[in-house]
């Protein structure tokens, strides 16, 4: 591969690095836009049971459509005519695949499922990111509203 091409194939992939690295995750302190200044309803009571489990990386497009391209022009660059045009798809379909699988890898999160039981006896369960360590026996905070609830300590 040519310095020209490695150079095209880099300014492709950058941007899907820096957007994965930017994506959001499912953290109890993180909060949209939308969410701050809103009101909440607070619930209170304890933790019941707390286990670890893994939030699903994000599928935006990119990751494959960048790894389709890279894919592409690697795959063309190996045999010119025929040969070059096959490479191409090759490449493309199969970079779009290890774009994909990147961008989904690089963004996944470390999650809890926290089950509390509230004070008015009832359980819930929430599952958000892994920034802060809850144990069975504590009392925390449910904030709820617009559809997204956390706990909080």
């Amino acid at each position: 591969m040519n310095w020209t091409n490695f150079t095209t194939i880099m300014l492709i992939c950058s941007p899907v690095i820096i957007l994965t690295g930017c994506a959001g995750g499912s953290s109890g302190s993180d909060y949209t836009r939308g969410q701050a200044r809103q009101e909440q309803s607070v619930r209170t009571g304890v933790v019941e049971s707390v286990r670890e489990v893994k939030i699903e990386g994000t599928r935006s497009g990119i990751g494959a459509a960048a790894g389709g391209i890279a894919g592409g022009i690697g795959g063309s660059t190996v045999s010119h005519g025929k040969l070059g045009a096959i490479g191409a798809v090759l490449g493309a379909v199969g970079g779009g695949l290890v774009g994909q699988a990147m961008e989904q890898g690089v963004t996944g999160r470390k999650g809890l499922e926290i089950t509390v039981k509230l004070d008015n006896g009832s359980l819930v369960s929430i599952t958000q990111e892994a920034d802060e360590e809850f144990k069975p026996g504590e009392r925390v905070r449910i904030l709820g509203g617009g559809g997204v609830s956390r706990v909080s300590h």
